[in-house]
């Protein structure tokens, strides 16, 4: 996974430098997106993969299947990709251009679950105390998991922050039969 990240950054460098630069970055992350995921099913795939059809066509082929979700400079975005045999980078492209985007807006995705449903009270100030400690705007999704018996585990990119009851058993667990 890391070389598909170290071939696609230039990519994803390049690709959020023109949306900068055309002030439509929020609209080429979600054509990023539509892209990797229509990249994603099989029969597409497998296609985008023949040798038999052009960079040209394939390119074409693409946008053509997301419609007037791709601008034109998405369109010549696409046939570079096409051209250098990388459409199936995508998907990773399509990830690393969102990290961009968060990271220019100041902003962070955070997951949290907890073992019940957190009133909007509590939710806020979850979000305060994040958006505090880290220095940026805070995107929440939440999702419960009772197997966690209590508590909550935040994940932020490669931050995780388990303070769930289920952790600290696991922990005193691992800590006895060591």
């Amino acid at each position: 996974m890391a070389e598909l990240k170290t071939v696609a950054r230039p990519y994803a460098k390049a690709s959020f430098e023109v949306a900068k630069e055309q002030g439509q970055i929020a609209q080429w992350a979600d054509m990023l997106d539509v892209l990797a995921s229509v990249t994603l099913e099989p029969k597409l795939r497998k296609a985008l993969e023949n040798p038999a059809f052009s960079a040209q066509e394939k390119a074409n082929a693409l946008a053509d299947v997301c419609g007037e979700v791709v601008s034109d400079s998405g369109k010549a975005f696409l046939l570079t990709l096409a051209e250098n045999n990388r459409l199936a980078l995508l998907p990773v492209i399509s990830e690393l251009f969102t990290l961009f985007k968060l990271n220019y807006e100041k902003a962070v995705n955070v997951k949290f679950t907890t073992a019940f449903e957190l009133s909007a009270e509590q939710v806020k100030a979850l979000v305060d105390s994040l958006s505090k400690k880290l220095d940026r705007t805070v995107n929440l999704t939440n999702e419960t998991d009772a197997s966690l018996i209590g508590g909550v585990v935040i994940r932020t990119g490669d931050l995780i922050i388990d303070g769930s009851v289920r952790g600290k058993l696991a922990k005193l667990s691992e800590a006895i039969n060591s």
